[in-house]
């Protein structure tokens, strides 16, 4: 059995990324089985003109257009803030193995808050999910990249 290491450092590096773009510092990676990061990115929602331009699914389609195929069966999502509705069904469709998120979003969170996604029947499949992983970190992000926006 191997030992867990967590990707959270790589998905916050994307987050800060974001951040410095003047995107909501969001960041995720997927990590294939044997461990290694096949996408990396962060939220370029302003940059794209894109409203579903999110970290994850931006990372879901790297990752799909990597290995040439609609599913990331077997691969692990890290992400620092809890998925939103639509980032839930994005990972439930790509059939991810795996859902690790930093900061709880109870706002806008469509995992463990609103309209919890994976406990719908429409939810084809549910990930593992391991939240709070580099929570402060991640919160923190979050909280400073919005009150540098009210100063």
């Amino acid at each position: 059995m191997s030992e867990f290491t967590s990707h959270m450092d790589a998905a916050l590096q994307q987050a800060k990324a974001a951040a410095a773009r003047g995107e909501v510092p969001v960041g995720a990676v997927i990590i294939a089985p044997d461990g290694k990061i096949i996408a990396r990115t962060g939220n370029r929602t302003r940059e794209m003109n894109d409203p579903t331009a999110h970290a994850e699914i931006l990372a879901i389609r790297a990752a799909c257009a990597a290995l040439g195929s609609e599913r990331l069966t077997g691969y692990d999502l890290y992400v620092t803030l809890e998925p939103c509705p639509m980032c839930a069904m994005a990972i439930s469709a790509a059939r991810i193995r795996r859902l690790y998120f930093g900061a709880s979003d109870p706002k806008s969170g469509g995992v463990n808050h609103g309209p919890r996604i994976f406990t719908h029947p429409q939810a084809h499949h549910v990930p593992e999910i391991y939240d709070g992983i580099a929570a402060g970190e991640s919160e923190a992000l979050l909280k400073d990249f919005f009150q540098s926006r009210r100063a």
